[in-house]
Formats: C-alpha cells, sequence, structure tokens
C-alpha cells in the first residue's frame, strides 16, 4: 500500500477554499475560492500530509504541530508549501489552524472528500461518528507527481485504532534530507 501511487499524478480536483475578502463584511468576512490540483501542485515541490478530521486527538496535539514546527526545515530542503488536507470544510480548516496557532502550514478542504476518493485514502470511520475520512498518510509531490508516500499501517474501515508512525514530519524530513529534494 505504502508505494503504489509512487510516480503517479495526484487526482485532478477542484478544492473549495476560502479567502479573506473584506468586502464581504460582517464576522465572516471570507469568499469562496476554488483551487484546482494545478493551483496547488503544478511547478512545486509540496509535502502534504492527510488525517482523517480538524479538532481530533493526534490530529491536534501532535501531526499538525509537528509540520508547523518542523516548516523551516522542509523549506531549506526546497520544499514549496506544506499542505494538512483532511476531509473537512474549509470554514472548519481555517478555525482548527487559528485554535492551534498554525500560520505556516496551508490547511487545504476536502470537503467532498473527492481527492481523498481517488488517491484511494478514503475510509470509512462510523464507529467513530465521522463518515467518511482520509486515512492518515503524508506524501512528497513534484509538478504533480507522487515521489514518495508513507501510508499508516492497517488501512480499514472503521479501523479500531488510528496509528501514527510513518506520516510524522521527523519521517519526511529524513526521507527528504537523506534524498536532497
Amino acid at each position: 500500500m505504502s508505494h503504489t501511487l509512487v510516480n503517479q499524478k495526484v487526482p485532478d480536483v477542484v478544492f473549495k477554499t476560502r479567502v479573506r475578502d473584506e468586502s464581504v463584511g460582517g464576522e465572516n468576512p471570507y469568499r469562496w475560492q476554488d483551487l484546482t490540483t494545478d493551483d496547488v501542485f503544478k511547478g512545486k515541490k509540496i509535502v502534504l500530509f492527510a488525517l482523517p478530521g480538524a479538532f481530533t486527538p493526534t490530529c491536534s496535539s501532535t501531526h499538525v504541530p509537528g509540520y508547523e514546527a518542523k516548516y523551516d526545515e522542509f523549506k531549506a530542503l526546497g520544499v514549496d508549501e506544506v499542505i494538512c488536507l483532511s476531509v473537512n470544510d474549509a470554514y472548519v480548516m481555517k478555525q482548527w489552524a487559528d485554535k492551534l496557532g498554525a500560520q505556516k502550514v496551508f490547511m487545504l478542504p476536502d470537503g467532498n472528500a473527492e481527492f481523498t476518493r481517488k488517491m484511494g485514502m478514503l475510509v470509512r470511520k462510523e464507529n467513530l461518528g465521522f463518515g467518511d475520512r482520509s486515512w492518515r498518510y503524508s506524501m512528497y509531490v513534484e509538478d504533480g507527481t507522487i515521489k514518495q508516500m508513507f501510508v499508516e499501517k492497517g488501512y480499514s474501515d472503521n479501523c479500531q485504532d488510528d496509528p501514527f508512525e510513518v506520516s510524522d514530519a521527523d519521517t519526511m524530513l529524513k526521507y527528504l534530507q537523506e534524498n536532497k529534494a
């Protein structure tokens, strides 16, 4: 499972994001902005990590903070952007980033789970009341082509635990240092 998508292109989707726009007014001055797969990946070196959900324990305590803390090290290795992807909407991702104080990692909402589904990483998490979510993984992508993936073991629907051993920032950093991004 861990290398099945290496050397393949990332799926072509449109992400529904939001951007601050003061002309909108009110307490929530944001407007919708579509980002295509090309907008996110074309001509760039991207580290993307995907996780089950905003505000959830491991995702909040370790996964996002780890990448946020190591962000400058990724940049020093030539990475253009570090992206957190979750099957949540843009507003939830914004509030979660604010709550975590995450200012460097780009929070990419996959609200319809289209990217996650096309990546083959969509799992059911009804046992937790989450519905369909992303399995936990990370990947290094150059110009839209997946160069490396770290997929947590035990990929399955309604998994009883939440493995977090290989999709962390340190594993990706070590890979990039050894392979000089």
